[in-house]
């Protein structure tokens, strides 16, 4: 192998590099081309600005121990240990983050170790600060990110001056720091990748370490929750052997198996000559969810309801039919069809059918809805909710070509908030918490109510806005869609089709494919749009 990792042009600093992991650090840097700096830790960035006009990497080695029982420890040692360790850490780092942003690049390395993973006897101080440097590491690795910014954690064994208090020497004699550099060049190296993630590295190995949790067991949140409850499903909670262990990597993913228990109520356990729709290996069952009967939830409505609605998909003042009660071609958007199954939707359990079902991670994949009879301006309608099949989410792409007819609007950045009205509460949509669960930025626009707009278009274009001419509409959702962007919907008649496609102009995504709607009437035999 030739050197091919090279570290020409970048500059380095490394704290603690008096000698030992430091030490071993820096001269091997030196060694690939880069500009070391070492320094005390409250000047080193400013010095090696000043010497070499930039910061590439950053190594936060320094350290020390003050090994005492956490019953004799004072507080000026508790205190020490995190003014160098974790604070230290933060000022240098701190130091040089504007810089790595600035340029688009950087990397970092903080220095955990088994007793920060693991705890030690007598290193409560030192456990505890290693510890803090990980969920550090963590977070800057999500931050620094969008910049190129990659944060990683190493946890060495490895002579130094603080290993020779509590190792024994044969043992030092093998645990060379030597042995530890190559890892931390690597991942400070402009071609990898690798972000927030803590290894385990000396004597010659090198493993990555994660979280693991058990299956678990999830109480009725229904019911007063005692501690006879948990001792009761004790082994259950503890097992690691059981085939349900998962590893989470992010806030979003440690919190799926609690926010899916909030569906876990004592009503779902009335039940219990229902089909067992999930084996234990996670396997689903889908004929036995076909089976699965839920109960009916009635909807009344009125001319309210419809404006509502009408408004939430985009209906202007001026559209009298859409906004005006007592306009003679008052009507609901047919896509209005989709708002009166939502009670019953909400009482589906999800849980019982989809393994390891997360609400915050729950998005429309398609949605079909045919229309057997306009809607009236008020009513009473009954929903039954069943499963009609269970499939696993395919890749597929659609080519089209020369639109006959193309309908753009723009959705205001309060579309979501007024949308959500109609009966579609999920907090995704308004809670820029639980949208950052779903891992999106902010909380995205109802997929139904990007359909409502597309639909509205057709209604409007190739229907002259009759709902006896709208037969049916079938759509898949390809994208999310953020309020204040603009829809593109393009359209291609074939007989009595129009096929159609949605299009997030701002970010030229298609974000509703493989979508159709099916005319009747007068509609099904006109061959343009009547705008």
């Amino acid at each position: 192998m030739t050197d091919n990792l090279r570290f020409d042009g970048r500059v380095v600093v490394v704290t603690g590099a008096g000698g030992g992991l430091g030490k071993s650090h820096s001269l091997f840097f030196g060694s690939r081309g880069a500009s070391v700096v070492v320094n005390d830790l409250d000047k080193i960035i400013e010095t090696a600005m000043k010497a070499f006009g930039r910061v590439d990497i950053v190594i936060n080695n320094a350290g020390i121990l003050k090994d005492v029982s956490f019953a004799r420890m004072t507080d000026q040692q508790w205190d020490a240990i995190f003014s160098v360790h974790v604070d230290g850490a933060y000022k240098v780092t701190k130091a040089a983050w504007p810089i790595f942003r600035k340029q688009k690049f950087g990397r970092v390395i903080n220095t955990t170790s088994a007793a920060g993973i693991y705890g030690n006897f007598g290193q409560a101080n030192y456990s505890a600060a290693k510890l803090a440097l990980v969920g550090f590491t963590r977070t800057l690795a999500l931050e620094g990110k969008k910049d190129n910014i990659h944060s990683n954690v190493i946890a060495p064994i490895a002579a130094s001056r603080m290993t020779e208090t509590v190792l024994p020497p044969d043992m030092l004699a093998s645990l060379k720091p030597e042995m530890v550099t190559p890892l931390v060049a690597y991942l400070c190296h402009e071609e990898t990748t690798e972000n927030g993630s803590i290894f385990e590295v000396g004597a010659g190995f090198v493993g990555k370490l994660r979280w693991e949790r058990t299956g678990g067991h999830g109480f009725p949140i229904d019911q007063t929750l005692l501690p006879e409850h948990i001792s009761e499903k004790w082994d259950k909670i503890t097992d690691f052997e059981d085939g349900r262990t998962t590893h989470p990597d992010s806030t979003a993913e440690s919190m799926e198996s609690i926010i899916s228990n909030f569906e876990n109520t004592s009503k779902a356990d009335v039940d219990a000559a229902r089909p067992k729709v999930i084996s234990e290996n996670g396997k689903v069952d889908v004929e036995a969810a076909k089976s699965l009967t839920f109960p009916s939830e009635s909807f009344s409505y009125t001319e309210r309801d419809v404006i509502l609605y009408n408004l939430g998909i985009g209906a202007k003042r001026t559209d009298l039919h859409l906004v005006y009660e007592n306009s003679e071609a008052f009507t609901a958007v047919p896509t209005f069809g989709v708002i009166p199954s939502f009670a019953a939707m909400n009482g589906v359990p999800f849980g019982e059918i989809l393994p390891s079902f997360n609400p915050m991670m729950l998005l429309h994949g398609e949605q079909y809805l045919e229309i057997i009879r306009p809607f009236p301006a008020n009513a009473k309608l009954t929903s039954t909710p069943y499963v009609v099949d269970i499939l696993d989410k395919g890749k597929g792409c659609v080519a089209t070509i020369g639109p006959d007819h193309v309908v753009t609007e723009k959705t205001c950045e309060d579309q979501a908030a007024l949308y959500r009205l109609s009966g579609d509460w999920n907090p995704l949509h308004i809670d820029p918490e639980m949208a950052a669960v779903g891992g999106f930025e902010i909380p995205i626009l109802h997929g139904l109510c990007s359909f409502g707009i597309a639909g509205k278009h057709i209604f409007n274009a190739y229907c002259n806005n009759d709902p006896n001419s709208f037969k049916n509409i079938k759509v898949r959702f390809a994208k999310t869609v953020n309020p204040g962007e603009t829809l593109e919907t393009s359209m291609w008649r074939e007989g009595n089709k129009v096929l159609f496609q949605v299009r997030a102009i701002e970010r030229d995504a298609i974000v509703i494919s493989n979508a159709a709607v099916e005319l009747q009437g007068e509609a099904s035999k006109s061959s343009k749009p009547k705008l």
